[in-house]
Protein backbone atom coordinates (compact mmCIF):
# COMPACT_ATOMS: atom_id res chain seq x y z
CA UNK A 1 0.00 0.00 0.00
CA UNK A 2 1.67 3.34 -0.81
CA UNK A 3 1.12 5.88 1.63
CA UNK A 4 2.55 9.23 2.41
CA UNK A 5 4.46 10.04 4.98
CA UNK A 6 3.14 12.09 7.49
CA UNK A 7 5.28 14.91 8.77
CA UNK A 8 5.25 18.35 10.28
CA UNK A 9 2.48 20.26 12.76
CA UNK A 10 -0.48 17.97 13.24
CA UNK A 11 -3.13 19.74 15.99
CA UNK A 12 -4.50 17.03 18.13
CA UNK A 13 -7.84 18.61 17.97
CA UNK A 14 -10.18 19.80 20.72
CA UNK A 15 -13.86 18.93 20.22
CA UNK A 16 -16.37 22.51 20.90
CA UNK A 17 -19.15 21.74 22.81
CA UNK A 18 -21.99 24.20 23.66
CA UNK A 19 -23.94 24.74 27.26
CA UNK A 20 -26.07 21.74 26.89
CA UNK A 21 -22.78 19.39 26.52
CA UNK A 22 -23.81 18.79 22.35
CA UNK A 23 -21.40 19.38 20.00
CA UNK A 24 -21.28 22.68 19.05
CA UNK A 25 -20.55 22.30 14.97
CA UNK A 26 -20.42 26.13 14.31
CA UNK A 27 -17.43 26.44 16.90
CA UNK A 28 -16.12 23.10 15.43
CA UNK A 29 -16.09 24.48 11.60
CA UNK A 30 -14.62 27.96 12.71
CA UNK A 31 -11.51 26.12 14.85
CA UNK A 32 -10.70 23.47 11.66
CA UNK A 33 -11.26 26.78 9.14
CA UNK A 34 -8.13 28.31 11.45
CA UNK A 35 -6.79 25.10 11.87
CA UNK A 36 -5.94 24.90 8.05
CA UNK A 37 -5.45 28.80 7.88
CA UNK A 38 -2.46 29.01 10.13
CA UNK A 39 -0.63 25.97 7.84
CA UNK A 40 -0.63 22.94 9.53
CA UNK A 41 -0.11 19.54 8.24
CA UNK A 42 -2.84 17.38 8.79
CA UNK A 43 -5.78 17.49 11.40
CA UNK A 44 -6.44 14.70 14.49
CA UNK A 45 -10.27 14.62 15.40
CA UNK A 46 -11.37 12.77 18.01
CA UNK A 47 -8.28 11.83 19.76
CA UNK A 48 -7.49 12.23 23.69
CA UNK A 49 -7.34 16.07 23.53
CA UNK A 50 -10.70 15.70 21.23
CA UNK A 51 -12.70 13.82 24.63
CA UNK A 52 -13.28 11.37 22.01
CA UNK A 53 -14.12 8.66 25.43
CA UNK A 54 -17.17 11.02 25.97
CA UNK A 55 -18.38 11.03 22.32
CA UNK A 56 -21.15 8.65 21.43
CA UNK A 57 -20.81 6.40 18.01
CA UNK A 58 -22.88 8.91 16.15
CA UNK A 59 -21.11 12.14 17.66
CA UNK A 60 -17.79 10.81 16.53
CA UNK A 61 -18.93 10.02 12.98
CA UNK A 62 -20.05 13.36 13.01
CA UNK A 63 -16.81 15.25 14.00
CA UNK A 64 -14.91 13.40 11.51
CA UNK A 65 -17.57 14.11 8.52
CA UNK A 66 -17.27 17.56 9.69
CA UNK A 67 -13.12 17.74 9.95
CA UNK A 68 -13.14 16.03 6.32
CA UNK A 69 -15.87 18.06 5.17
CA UNK A 70 -14.31 21.30 6.19
CA UNK A 71 -10.98 20.28 5.33
CA UNK A 72 -12.14 19.75 1.94
CA UNK A 73 -8.69 17.68 0.87
CA UNK A 74 -6.36 20.42 1.79
CA UNK A 75 -4.62 18.30 4.47
CA UNK A 76 -4.77 14.67 5.70
CA UNK A 77 -7.64 14.07 8.38
CA UNK A 78 -6.35 11.25 10.89
CA UNK A 79 -8.90 10.18 12.82
CA UNK A 80 -8.40 9.14 16.53
CA UNK A 81 -9.93 5.64 16.47
CA UNK A 82 -8.25 4.22 19.68
CA UNK A 83 -9.98 2.09 22.03
CA UNK A 84 -8.75 -1.29 24.80
CA UNK A 85 -11.64 -3.19 23.06
CA UNK A 86 -10.13 -4.09 20.05
CA UNK A 87 -13.57 -4.76 18.19
CA UNK A 88 -14.70 -1.32 19.44
CA UNK A 89 -11.00 -0.32 17.62
CA UNK A 90 -12.20 -1.82 14.42
CA UNK A 91 -15.61 -0.34 14.37
CA UNK A 92 -14.20 3.15 15.04
CA UNK A 93 -12.18 2.62 12.06
CA UNK A 94 -14.39 1.67 9.88
CA UNK A 95 -16.90 4.61 11.04
CA UNK A 96 -13.80 7.02 10.53
CA UNK A 97 -13.09 5.83 6.94
CA UNK A 98 -16.69 5.97 6.16
CA UNK A 99 -16.83 9.63 6.92
CA UNK A 100 -14.06 10.10 4.77
CA UNK A 101 -10.65 9.84 7.13
CA UNK A 102 -7.16 9.63 5.19
CA UNK A 103 -5.34 8.08 8.41
CA UNK A 104 -6.15 6.43 11.86
CA UNK A 105 -4.73 6.86 14.80
CA UNK A 106 -4.66 4.29 18.10
CA UNK A 107 -3.35 4.33 20.77
CA UNK A 108 -2.02 1.23 22.73
CA UNK A 109 -5.09 -0.50 24.68
CA UNK A 110 -5.46 1.08 27.79
CA UNK A 111 -5.89 -0.68 31.34
CA UNK A 112 -6.36 -3.81 29.80
CA UNK A 113 -2.11 -3.49 29.49
CA UNK A 114 -1.85 -6.67 26.79
CA UNK A 115 1.87 -8.11 26.22
CA UNK A 116 3.73 -7.75 23.30
CA UNK A 117 2.62 -10.08 21.62
CA UNK A 118 -1.20 -8.92 22.36
CA UNK A 119 -0.29 -5.84 21.27
CA UNK A 120 1.07 -6.74 17.90
CA UNK A 121 -1.99 -9.06 17.56
CA UNK A 122 -4.31 -5.31 18.11
CA UNK A 123 -2.85 -3.98 15.32
CA UNK A 124 -3.00 -6.42 12.97
CA UNK A 125 -6.71 -7.00 13.49
CA UNK A 126 -7.43 -3.43 12.99
CA UNK A 127 -5.25 -3.18 9.69
CA UNK A 128 -6.94 -6.53 8.45
CA UNK A 129 -10.28 -4.75 9.15
CA UNK A 130 -9.83 -1.20 7.33
CA UNK A 131 -7.27 -0.51 4.59
CA UNK A 132 -6.31 3.25 5.86
CA UNK A 133 -2.95 4.02 7.19
CA UNK A 134 -2.19 3.55 10.87
CA UNK A 135 -0.41 5.51 13.37
CA UNK A 136 0.17 4.33 16.32
CA UNK A 137 0.28 5.99 19.48
CA UNK A 138 2.30 5.60 22.68
CA UNK A 139 1.15 7.06 26.00
CA UNK A 140 2.13 5.65 29.34
CA UNK A 141 1.34 8.47 31.17
CA UNK A 142 -2.53 7.46 29.92
CA UNK A 143 -2.71 3.64 29.73
CA UNK A 144 -0.27 2.38 32.12
CA UNK A 145 1.73 0.70 29.62
CA UNK A 146 4.99 1.53 27.84
CA UNK A 147 5.20 0.17 23.94
CA UNK A 148 8.90 -0.78 23.47
CA UNK A 149 11.02 0.61 20.57
CA UNK A 150 11.46 -3.26 19.96
CA UNK A 151 7.85 -4.04 19.91
CA UNK A 152 7.23 -0.88 17.46
CA UNK A 153 10.05 -1.57 15.13
CA UNK A 154 8.92 -5.14 15.30
CA UNK A 155 4.97 -3.99 14.39
CA UNK A 156 6.39 -1.64 11.48
CA UNK A 157 7.89 -4.05 10.08
CA UNK A 158 4.83 -6.93 10.58
CA UNK A 159 2.48 -4.47 9.68
CA UNK A 160 3.05 -2.17 6.47
CA UNK A 161 -0.24 -0.57 7.01
CA UNK A 162 1.34 1.42 10.16
CA UNK A 163 3.38 4.12 8.52
CA UNK A 164 3.67 5.97 11.90
CA UNK A 165 3.92 6.09 15.62
CA UNK A 166 2.85 9.44 17.75
CA UNK A 167 5.65 8.94 21.04
CA UNK A 168 4.54 10.56 24.13
CA UNK A 169 6.71 7.98 26.30
CA UNK A 170 9.02 11.01 27.80
CA UNK A 171 11.91 8.82 26.73
CA UNK A 172 14.31 10.11 24.34
CA UNK A 173 16.38 7.35 24.10
CA UNK A 174 13.61 4.84 23.39
CA UNK A 175 12.49 7.35 20.48
CA UNK A 176 15.83 7.89 19.39
CA UNK A 177 16.20 3.76 19.03
CA UNK A 178 12.86 3.77 17.15
CA UNK A 179 14.54 6.75 15.15
CA UNK A 180 17.68 4.94 14.36
CA UNK A 181 16.59 1.73 13.18
CA UNK A 182 12.83 2.33 11.44
CA UNK A 183 12.89 2.37 8.22
CA UNK A 184 12.85 5.81 5.81
CA UNK A 185 9.19 5.87 5.56
CA UNK A 186 7.94 5.24 8.98
CA UNK A 187 7.30 8.58 10.43
CA UNK A 188 7.92 9.39 13.92
CA UNK A 189 6.45 12.17 15.72
CA UNK A 190 6.64 13.53 19.00
CA UNK A 191 2.96 13.10 21.05
CA UNK A 192 4.55 16.02 23.55
CA UNK A 193 4.97 19.37 22.60
CA UNK A 194 8.10 20.32 24.85
CA UNK A 195 9.72 17.42 22.96
CA UNK A 196 9.07 18.16 19.56
CA UNK A 197 12.35 20.62 18.87
CA UNK A 198 14.73 18.02 20.37
CA UNK A 199 13.27 15.04 18.48
CA UNK A 200 13.58 16.70 14.92
CA UNK A 201 17.12 17.00 15.36
CA UNK A 202 17.45 13.62 16.64
CA UNK A 203 15.81 12.77 12.98
CA UNK A 204 11.96 12.58 13.88
CA UNK A 205 9.38 14.02 11.58
CA UNK A 206 7.06 16.37 13.59
CA UNK A 207 4.49 16.59 16.06
CA UNK A 208 0.61 15.52 17.00
CA UNK A 209 0.15 18.85 18.87
CA UNK A 210 -1.49 20.17 21.41
CA UNK A 211 -0.30 23.64 21.58
CA UNK A 212 -1.21 23.75 17.94
CA UNK A 213 -4.97 24.03 18.30
CA UNK A 214 -3.99 28.01 20.38
CA UNK A 215 -1.33 29.11 18.22
CA UNK A 216 -1.15 26.80 14.48
CA UNK A 217 0.74 29.11 12.35
CA UNK A 218 3.75 29.81 15.07
CA UNK A 219 4.02 25.97 15.74
CA UNK A 220 4.00 25.15 11.93
CA UNK A 221 6.71 27.80 11.56
CA UNK A 222 8.56 25.98 14.37
CA UNK A 223 8.60 22.59 12.80
CA UNK A 224 8.72 23.61 9.53
CA UNK A 225 11.93 25.63 10.35
CA UNK A 226 13.51 22.25 12.38
CA UNK A 227 12.94 20.00 9.78
CA UNK A 228 14.27 22.71 7.29
CA UNK A 229 17.62 22.85 9.74
CA UNK A 230 17.05 26.20 10.44
CA UNK A 231 17.91 25.29 14.34
CA UNK A 232 17.72 28.81 15.22
CA UNK A 233 14.98 30.00 14.57
CA UNK A 234 13.26 26.82 15.69
CA UNK A 235 14.66 27.66 18.81
CA UNK A 236 13.76 30.60 19.00
CA UNK A 237 10.16 29.54 18.40
CA UNK A 238 10.23 27.18 20.63
CA UNK A 239 11.46 29.19 23.62
CA UNK A 240 8.25 31.83 22.36
CA UNK A 241 5.83 28.89 23.16
CA UNK A 242 7.71 27.41 25.94
CA UNK A 243 5.22 28.46 28.54
CA UNK A 244 2.11 27.88 26.94
CA UNK A 245 3.27 24.31 25.92
CA UNK A 246 4.37 23.51 29.52
CA UNK A 247 0.68 25.95 31.14
CA UNK A 248 -1.48 23.60 28.48
CA UNK A 249 -0.32 20.75 30.88
CA UNK A 250 -1.13 22.58 34.41
CA UNK A 251 -4.26 20.56 34.42
CA UNK A 252 -5.35 17.67 32.74
CA UNK A 253 -5.65 17.45 28.79
CA UNK A 254 -7.94 19.32 27.34
CA UNK A 255 -8.80 21.53 30.56
CA UNK A 256 -5.92 24.35 29.77
CA UNK A 257 -6.29 24.31 25.94
CA UNK A 258 -9.87 24.62 25.79
CA UNK A 259 -9.79 27.21 28.40
CA UNK A 260 -7.32 29.20 26.18
CA UNK A 261 -9.54 28.73 23.31
CA UNK A 262 -12.72 30.26 25.14
CA UNK A 263 -10.43 33.10 26.45
CA UNK A 264 -9.45 33.76 22.61
CA UNK A 265 -12.92 33.72 21.62
CA UNK A 266 -13.09 30.56 19.63
CA UNK A 267 -14.87 28.07 21.57
CA UNK A 268 -17.15 28.16 24.93
CA UNK A 269 -15.77 26.79 28.11
CA UNK A 270 -17.87 23.81 28.01
CA UNK A 271 -16.59 20.05 29.03
CA UNK A 272 -17.82 16.62 29.31
CA UNK A 273 -17.55 14.68 33.13
CA UNK A 274 -15.31 13.59 34.59
CA UNK A 275 -13.45 16.63 33.29
CA UNK A 276 -14.47 20.05 34.84
CA UNK A 277 -13.68 23.57 34.27
CA UNK A 278 -9.74 25.03 35.02
CA UNK A 279 -9.43 25.85 38.92
CA UNK A 280 -10.14 30.00 39.34
CA UNK A 281 -6.36 30.11 40.16
CA UNK A 282 -4.85 27.96 37.28
CA UNK A 283 -6.49 30.30 34.91
CA UNK A 284 -4.75 33.29 36.58
CA UNK A 285 -1.34 31.65 35.36
CA UNK A 286 -3.16 30.38 32.13
CA UNK A 287 -4.58 33.74 31.46
CA UNK A 288 -1.41 35.79 32.01
CA UNK A 289 0.58 33.25 29.49
CA UNK A 290 -1.91 34.01 26.93
CA UNK A 291 -1.46 38.10 27.35
CA UNK A 292 2.31 37.89 26.94
CA UNK A 293 1.79 35.97 23.57
CA UNK A 294 -1.01 38.63 22.88
CA UNK A 295 -3.39 36.11 22.14
CA UNK A 296 -5.61 37.77 24.52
Amino acid sequence: MKVKKFTGAIPAMVTPFDEKKKVDEPALKSLIKFLVLGGVNAIVPCGSTGEAATLNLEEYELVVRITVAEVDGKIPVIAGAGSNDTAKAIHLSQLAKNAGADALLHVTPYYNKPTNDGLVAHFKAIAKSCDLPIIIYNVPGRTGLNMTAETTLRIAKEIPQVVGIKEASGNYPQMMEIIKEASGDFSILSGDDVFTLGLIAAGGHGCISVVANEVPREFSKLVAAALDGDFKKARDLHYKLFDLMNVNFIETNPIPVKTALFMMGKIKESFRLPLIAMSEKNKEVLRRVLANLKLI
